[in-house]
């Protein structure tokens, strides 16, 4: 039977608690940036993120697809801070060229699924 390396160190296995600066510019002819602070997701958070995108009606039978629930949870769950500080009702403002970029920045939930076919090869 094969030998493997069991893992020592558990802390490999977590998240960190730094969160990484972006600076997000505000527009296309502009050199003004506001700072965005993204924290590492975990495993669980991109679940609950995934499972935000269907919004199930069972008397109606209904499935609907939700992507603004989704960034939502995405801000709420991943967006420590921001400087200037932007409010929900700021969110709800954002020019498109902005909350694009944001939006780039943000873990991207289904990733975690692409690397499903790696893991069952193995």
């Amino acid at each position: 039977m094969e030998q493997k390396k069991v893992l020592n160190d558990k802390s490999k296995l977590l998240v960190g608690n730094e969160s990484e600066l972006h600076y997000v510019r505000i527009d296309p002819v502009e050199e003004e940036y506001i700072k965005v602070w993204i924290k590492e997701p975990t495993y669980l958070q991109l679940e609950k993120a995934q499972m935000k995108l269907f919004n199930m009606n069972m008397g109606k039978q209904e499935v609907n697809l939700d992507m603004n629930e989704v960034y939502r949870y995405l801000w709420d769950a991943f967006v420590e801070k921001t400087e200037p500080v932007l409010t929900a009702l700021d969110l709800i403002r954002l020019k498109p060229f902005v909350g694009r970029q944001i939006r780039d920045i943000l873990p991207d939930p289904f990733a975690i699924l692409e690397g499903d076919a790696d893991l069952k090869e193995q």
